[in-house]
């Protein structure tokens, strides 16, 4: 099982619509909601939004988009130490590819939600 990164919009009523519900776009395995988004090492980084992922689903809403683009920034400088962190010293290069990868997926739903006022929903 892998986790989601969708757009999602708010209709006037409060309800959660999500405008292109047939792309897949991974957020990484589902067991990285402890092992890498919510781990020690991305915590004491000062990440906020994804470790939320360790508890349950991550909804940033509209006006907390800017602040998940800038954890992604935040992480995606610190690539090589999250990668070290939470894997293995097996395969750290592909750990940290797979990494660069998710927050890649993350970063373009960000720029989606900001276009249309939407947020950013990883499930």
């Amino acid at each position: 099982m892998s986790l989601l990164v969708d757009v999602f919009v708010r209709d006037p009523d409060g309800t959660l619509r999500i405008p292109d519900a047939d792309a897949y776009e991974s957020g990484g395995f589902e067991s990285w909601r402890t092992t890498v988004w919510g781990s020690a090492c991305v915590r004491a980084l000062g990440a906020r939004l994804l470790p939320v992922l360790a508890d349950g689903d991550l909804y940033a809403e509209a006006d907390q988009v800017p602040e998940l683009l800038a954890e992604v920034a935040l992480l995606r400088d610190h690539l090589d130490e999250i990668a070290h962190g939470t894997r293995r010293p097996r395969g750290v290069e592909e750990h940290r590819d797979g990494i660069e990868d998710r927050l890649r997926i993350i970063e373009e739903n960000c720029h989606k939600a900001l276009a249309i006022g939407g947020g950013v929903l990883i499930w």
